[in-house]
């Protein structure tokens, strides 16, 4: 077996996860084949029953296997050029409308303590202007963030910040062009067709399946960009199976097309490892990526920032680089201090590991 792990280097678990995963991707392991047994992994890498059964449970939960009753874990992802049958569709009727989730507040007294820090700290520069894309700390400190958390590899100069979704969002269209029509999920966020449509460029709504956007409305669309919140779109609660993710990759690889991935609510993910993103899955650099602290630490802040792909940070800077950031420098030092801190990843661990009591009780 060709698998090998760095025991000094955890968690163990989710290198065997990765590299199973990987030869599913790639079809060593093809549709409805059994994976390795779990004893036979155990025995070859010298780890315990338990590390393999976790990465075997993370590929069940991602929908890449599938364990059947005293016959072993079977494969249940295939990647193709084309797309899957359309599958049943969730119109405007069959929806219930859903609330956005409470979660626990992030803790005032660390977030009063950090701003009292930043004060203390950083006086001399606090009344400085931003740097038109953001604070080099901001943006180095979400680099860092990513990396350890989302398993993307990214720069900092790929990275905007911004004063919310909204924002960046019509930023996003001043960079693409008005030119392109450009499809979202029905029904997705309301203020997302808003924009669209305030910014008086053609759209298309994409209907929903039980997984993701409907496949007949992919492969038929004219859009060449897609607004996709693959975790938990609201207000329907569907979150893009590992299928419809690489779907969605492989009807971005023609014709110049583009996915804006609004990774909005992705932290509180219950899984013991956060949902793939598009960006990091892509191979073809052509995934924008946002996301907000607006549900992470809080929404009077109204922070959110974006990552580029790197052959689209050049055309951003020669056309919008003129924009003047629009958070102040003070917030953007308190988050950048909440992420290098620490606090920023104690407090979602902390939500994560109770929303995963809740499950069980």
């Amino acid at each position: 077996m060709k698998y090998v792990i760095d025991k000094s280097s955890r968690p163990v678990y989710l290198q065997i996860y990765r590299q199973i995963r990987q030869d599913i991707i790639e079809g060593v392991y093809p549709l409805n084949s059994k994976l390795p047994s779990m004893r036979l992994l155990c025995d070859e890498l010298s780890v315990s029953t338990v590390t393999v059964d976790h990465a075997y449970s993370l590929l069940c939960d991602e929908g890449y296997a599938e364990s059947r009753e005293r016959s072993g874990f079977f494969v249940i992802f295939k990647k193709s050029d084309g797309f899957a049958a359309p599958a049943e569709v969730h119109t405007a009727h069959s929806i219930v409308p859903q609330t956005f989730h409470t979660y626990p507040a992030f803790p005032f007294s660390v977030l009063s303590r950090t701003m009292r820090k930043v004060l203390s700290d950083y006086s001399d520069v606090l009344c400085e202007k931003s740097p038109n894309a953001g604070c080099p700390e901001l943006r180095e400190a979400i680099k860092s963030y990513l990396i350890r958390n989302r398993g993307m590899s990214v720069e900092s100069e790929q990275i905007i910040i911004g004063s919310g979704a909204e924002y960046l969002y019509g930023l996003i269209i001043a960079m693409l062009g008005r030119q392109r029509v450009y499809g979202i999920e029905s029904p997705s966020y309301q203020k997302i067709e808003q924009v669209y449509k305030a910014t008086d460029v053609k759209y298309e709504l994409l209907a929903l399946s039980h997984d993701g956007i409907d496949s007949l409305a992919l492969t038929n669309t004219k859009a060449s960009v897609i607004h996709t919140t693959p975790y938990r779109s609201f207000p329907t609660g569907i979150t893009a199976s590992a299928n419809k993710r690489h779907e969605y990759i492989c009807w971005s690889g023609k014709n110049g097309r583009i996915i804006i991935e609004d990774d909005f609510e992705s932290e509180f993910s219950v899984s013991s490892k956060p949902e793939d993103t598009l960006y990091s899955l892509s191979e073809y650099d052509n995934v924008i990526y946002m996301n907000t602290f607006s549900r992470t630490v809080s929404p009077a802040l109204r922070v959110g920032y974006m990552v580029l792909p790197k052959r689209l940070v050049s055309d951003f800077e020669s056309r919008l680089g003129f924009y003047s950031c629009t958070v102040p420098t003070f917030e953007q030092f308190v988050l950048a201090e909440l992420i290098n801190s620490g606090d920023f990843e104690r407090h979602i661990n902390r939500v994560r590991r109770s929303l995963r009591k809740g499950l069980k009780a």
